[in-house]
């Protein structure tokens, strides 16, 4: 479920920033896009609600990624800032979940104590 959120959370929002590179001569213009954003306060509101939610969402992968023994838990704060929040934070729902299944078994749990080999 999370992957095909991750998939249509790129797709929807890209579909908009072709466009927008469209209409200023294939470049993205960051003040351009940012000032898009809150052009009304309906578009304020929503990319302030948008950008609250990504801000949480990057203090909270480290920690959870950690804890569960997930690596490369940087990379989803670089697909926040380069794809998308609306792609990155179901990626890392998935890649969670997969990791989180691999644990049920006890002696595969992070914090497990490791047995001693002897020998």
């Amino acid at each position: 479920m999370y992957g095909t959120l991750a998939a249509a959370g790129a797709a929807a929002t890209w579909y908009y920033n072709v466009r927008f590179m469209a209409a200023g001569g294939w470049r993205f213009d960051l003040t351009a896009f940012v000032a898009g954003g809150f052009a009304n306060d309906a578009a304020g509101s929503l990319a302030a609600d948008v950008i609250v939610a990504a801000v949480v969402f990057l203090l909270w992968i480290r920690p959870e990624a950690r804890r569960l023994g997930m690596r490369f838990w940087w990379l989803y704060g670089v697909l926040t800032v380069t794809v998308a929040f609306a792609f990155a934070f179901p990626f890392f729902l998935c890649m969670r979940e997969r990791r989180l299944s691999g644990l049920d078994a006890p002696d595969r749990r992070p914090d497990a104590a490791r047995p001693v080999r002897e020998g």
